[in-house]
């Protein structure tokens, strides 16, 4: 049973991705959680492709984390994101890739080196990554709301302690 657990999770995980690809703007608060809590706001124009098993890009990721097997699917994530006053502060891009229930990537958050996250999908349209590195973990939850609306929450943690939480309502621009 466990295996067919396995791959149902995996089913669910392409079609999500599957499911995301498209423009998308994505309105973003972040928290700071410290005595000196503060709140940035901005906004960001994301662009993500699915891609196929066998894609050049999912091969070298593959390669990039010493796998074996080719992962089954992914995305390629481009993103801008400005401040309020239009400053651009954020520009990139970053590959995934999905292979039973890790979702590899070509870079973390604060990294520009290959990272992991294990996933879940509670139901179709629900994805949740946990991601540890450098004595950091990044827990995001992603949800499809319809065809038009995902949301994200990411809560980011450092030696058990919360240190800041992002929100994003992301809509679909096509």
């Amino acid at each position: 049973m466990k295996l067919q657990q396995a791959k149902q999770q995996e089913e669910m995980a392409v079609s999500f991705l599957q499911r995301s690809a498209g423009q998308w703007n994505s309105q973003r608060r972040y928290y700071t959680l410290k005595e000196d809590s503060s709140t940035e706001q901005m906004v960001s124009h994301l662009k993500i492709s699915f891609l196929e098993m066998g894609d050049a890009k999912l091969e070298e990721l593959a390669q990039a984390h010493g796998l074996a097997q080719k992962l089954k699917a992914g995305s390629s994530v481009f993103w801008e994101s400005k401040q309020e006053d239009g400053k651009i502060i954020s520009r990139g891009t970053t590959i995934l890739g999905v292979l039973g229930n890790i979702l590899y990537r070509d870079r973390g958050f604060a990294t520009p080196k290959p990272v992991f996250a294990y996933y879940r999908c509670a139901e179709p349209e629900n994805m949740a990554l946990r991601t540890e590195y450098n004595g950091s973990v990044f827990e995001e939850e992603f949800k499809l709301i319809g065809q038009i609306y995902r949301t994200r929450q990411t809560i980011i943690s450092r030696a058990g302690e919360e240190l800041m939480i992002g929100q994003y309502l992301e809509r679909r621009l096509e």
